[in-house]
This record gives C-alpha cells, structure tokens and sequence, in this order.
C-alpha cells in the first residue's frame, strides 16, 4: 500500500533531509503503522481518499493501544512530514495532517550530575586493566565536549585538533561541528593513543576510529551504556545515570556557570534554540544567586 510513494518519501528523508538511517526508519515505521491501520478498517485507501477523519481515528487507535504520549507525538510527527511530502511532490493536492494536534507531554528532566560525582565515577575506571585508559578517555571526552553517545563511539582520529584544543563531531543528520575540547580530555587522549590505542590491532575499515573493541571495531552504544551504569553504581550514585546524564549535566554546568544560551546551542549541536531550552533547568538557589548579583531591586 503506498509503496512508491513511501520509496520516494524514504528517498526524500535520505537525499533531501540528510537523515540518518535510524531516523529515516523511524519516519518510515509511522508511515506503516498508519497504512496497517488503514487497511484493516478501510482497505487499501488511496492517498487522495485519505481525510482528516480517518486520521483522527488513527490517533484514537494508537492512544487506546496503550502507546504513551511521547511516542504518540513521535507517530504523529512522522505522519505530518509523510503528508508534507506528498504535497510538496504533488501527490496530492491538499494535506490531511496538517490540523493534527499533539498530545500534551509533561517533560521529564534527567539527572544531573555533580562535578564530584562525575569525578568519582571516572575515578572507578580500573586503569590496570587494558581498556581502563580507553574507558576513562570516553568518560572525559563525554563530560568535557558534551558528546551524544553516537558521536563518542564513531569518534575518529581524523577529526582530531588536539593541537587547538577543537575536535570535529559529525552528530544527526551526519551535521559536523567544531567542539572545543578541556585539557584533561585532550591528556588523556594522548595517554590513550600513545598505549592501549598504539598497540590495539584495528580491524580493515576502522583503522581512524578512536575507541576499539576487542575484535578492533568501533565500540557499540551499548557498551558505553553499560560502562557508565557499572561506574555510577560503583560510585554509589543513586540517581538514573546514562550517557545522556554527562551531556546533560555538561550544558547544565555551562548554563549555571553564566554561558550564553548560543554557545551552549553551538557546542550541542541542536538545530533550535528551543531544544537547548530544555537544559536550563537552573536550580532555585542559582536563581536568586543570579538576581541578587544582577538584579537593582535585590541590591537595596
């Protein structure tokens, strides 16, 4: 149902958008779950008999299945740009998704951590052990850039200006940007590349990847998942850490610490402002810390 016109959209999501592929599979699964309802209560529906209705109903089918509000706005996000497309390729003539509102999603915060608590976890890194100087150059290079978890394991040597203090990070949408890089990251780097880096053997296609496994490929996200819950519990740190919590809690120290908004926006690689917003979850004290250094009426 729909196949070319999906095979074009995917083309489009590819070419046009410069997606990556998880991206464009996620796109592409919203579109299939529509099609698969459509199917089953209406048949094979053209594109053009598709209305607001039966999209309606869609939403209600997925909000009755249990599916949460974030994942709801996820589908519906994929659905409005399916429906975009086809207008904009001219497949139809008016778009069906376009008055299509999304679930209200009360957004939850991540733990941040301390600058103490991130030491403890790094202090945990067992360095007698051969991957201890890789494991604790992630850790470093997490906290000091603010690296998505993707970007830390497709690192590549390449991208590396250790000389300037810069590394060069290729994020979503395989968007680079110039990230600056704190000395302690930079040493130890350096430390890594001069031992467990210079004698790790690296497999054919992956000889400029920065971190190696064992089989000499780059590592997996999931390793580097597992690596910061084993430390965090070793630390013991109770709150919910992942990979996700050190780039939080880089931006939330910048924010607090009286960086421009911009610059933080810049060095995270997002697109909008909007979603850098979302870090500057200062806490009370900060606040009126802030307001009695900068504020008149709080200098009376």
């Amino acid at each position: 149902m729909w196949q070319s016109e999906i095979n074009g959209y995917k083309s489009f999501l590819q070419l046009e958008k410069s997606l990556s592929a998880n991206s464009v599979e996620s796109y592409l699964r919203d579109v299939r779950k529509l099609t698969a309802y459509l199917q089953e209560k209406s048949g094979a529906a053209s594109l053009d008999k598709v209305d607001h209705t039966l999209l309606q109903g869609f939403i209600h089918h997925i909000a009755s299945s249990g599916m949460n509000a974030k994942s709801q706005a996820r589908t519906i996000s994929g659905i409005r740009s399916f429906f975009k497309y086809c207008v904009l390729e001219k497949i139809i003539d008016t778009d069906p998704a376009v008055l299509l509102e999304l679930p209200k999603i009360q957004r939850t915060l991540p733990d941040v951590l301390s600058f103490e608590e991130i030491e403890s976890m790094i202090s945990q890194v067992d360095r007698s052990r051969p991957d201890g100087e890789r494991n604790k150059a992630i850790l470093e290079v997490m906290y000091s850039s603010g690296l998505r978890v993707s970007e830390v394991v497709n690192l590549q040597f390449s991208w590396l200006y250790l000389d300037i203090d810069f590394i060069k990070v290729t994020g979503k949408g395989d968007k680079q940007r110039l990230v600056p890089i704190g000395a302690a990251a930079s040493r130890q780097i350096q430390l890594y590349m001069e031992t467990t880096r210079k004698q790790a053997k690296a497999a054919k296609g992956y000889e400029d990847y920065v971190f190696l496994n064992k089989n000499g490929k780059n590592l997996s996200r999931v390793y580097v998942f597992t690596l910061i819950k084993d430390l965090a519990l070793a630390a013991g740190i109770k709150k919910n850490v992942s990979p996700h919590t050190f780039r939080h809690s880089f931006a939330t120290h910048l924010i607090e610490g009286g960086a421009d908004l911009r610059a933080v926006q810049e060095m995270l690689g997002h697109e909008s402002i909007t979603t850098t917003e979302i870090y500057t979850h200062i806490d009370k004290h900060f606040l009126k810390r802030t307001l009695e250094n900068y504020h008149p009426a709080f200098k009376r």
